[in-house]
């Protein structure tokens, strides 16, 4: 039992790298029209790389959980967490998101023209997602509280993206597929992986109002929401937990 924990960290990974393989992989296929034998390549499957990185995320709680509960820990399984992060939360997601800039680009008139460089920013993720990583392993201030957004919640809001494309035709989807509109979203979630505002910790500990406030109203709003939301109701737990946290810095400093 002892292992689980690290089980757990590795099924985090193994679903992680499956995620880049969905984001990536075209399947092709051959075609007839009009007698004649076409191969045609389909659109990979990226909705599939968001299921596998919400899976990887239960993973990713579940090892932490696992491991207070059996008290074990050890400095390998420390490092093995923010290796499997690196892939599941850092470089899936960069696919995903050069998968849409991609996409975006695809509906251009020029194009064909299209350089290899007008997608490149999306791989900005994965290096300051490792960043990130790096610096939490550091920071002795991050037992309580996070320096800059965890890199599960950046990469769980990049997964939600195709999801959304696929089932929720809303003003949401026609955002995602604006190209200067995606670069900005690059820009913000890198900055906000490494900037030094503090961001509050989900973990529950007690159940009283006053310790745990900022959490239960997320809670309570991101479910009040869910039906209206749908699957839009990712990116609002995540701009309202950014909120939270910002305005905690703010107004309400320790």
């Amino acid at each position: 039992m002892k292992h689980l924990p690290n089980i757990l960290t590795l099924a985090n990974l193994f679903c992680g790298t499956l995620a880049i393989i969905f984001a990536l992989h075209a399947p092709s296929f051959i075609a007839t029209y009009q007698g004649q034998d076409y191969m045609v390549t389909a659109p990979p499957p990226v909705y599939w790389a968001s299921v596998m990185i919400g899976i990887a995320a239960i993973c990713d709680f579940l090892d932490g959980f696992a491991a207070r509960l059996l008290k074990v820990s050890s400095p390998i399984g420390k490092e093995l967490d923010s290796l499997a992060d690196v892939v599941t939360f850092g470089v899936a997601p960069g696919m995903i998101m050069y998968q849409l800039l991609r996409g975006a680009w695809m509906q251009q008139p020029d194009a064909m023209e299209v350089s290899l460089l007008s997608v490149l920013p999306a791989l900005l993720i994965p290096c300051f997602a490792a960043l990130r990583l790096a610096k939490f392993n550091l920071d002795e201030r991050q037992h309580t509280e996070f320096r800059g957004v965890p890199t599960p919640a950046i990469g769980l809001l990049i997964a939600s993206f195709p999801l959304l494309m696929l089932y929720d035709h809303t003003v949401l989807h026609v955002w995602l597929q604006t190209i200067w509109l995606l670069y900005v979203l690059i820009i913000l979630l890198c900055i906000l992986m490494v900037c030094d505002i503090p961001f509050f910790s989900l973990k529950i500990k007690g159940f009283s109002w006053k310790n745990n406030v900022l959490r239960y109203v997320l809670i309570i709003l991101v479910l009040i929401s869910i039906p209206f939301l749908k699957w839009g109701v990712v990116a609002f737990a995540f701009a309202l937990y950014v909120v939270l946290s910002l305005g905690k810095y703010w107004f309400f400093p320790d």
